[in-house]
């Protein structure tokens, strides 16, 4: 499986997939150099990227419309 998803017969990747997510010693010199990032501030990053403009309005719109109704 990758994530939640079975893996498609022939998976170009399927090693990487089943190996997981590397994991360095705290005294690794990737690890000081590269520091695990909280996820909220990860979350931050990409919050600017909107992949499907006019989304958030539609979704904002359609929970006013249902709040209407209540």
């Amino acid at each position: 499986m990758i994530g939640y998803m079975k893996m498609p017969p022939g998976f170009r990747y399927r090693e990487a997939a089943l190996k997981g997510r590397p994991l360095h010693p705290d005294n690794d010199i990737f690890r000081i150099r590269h520091p695990y990032m909280p996820l909220d501030r990860r979350a931050k990053l990409f919050s600017s990227f909107d992949a499907l403009s006019g989304f958030k309005d539609a979704i904002a719109d359609a929970e006013s419309r249902h709040r209407g109704r209540a």
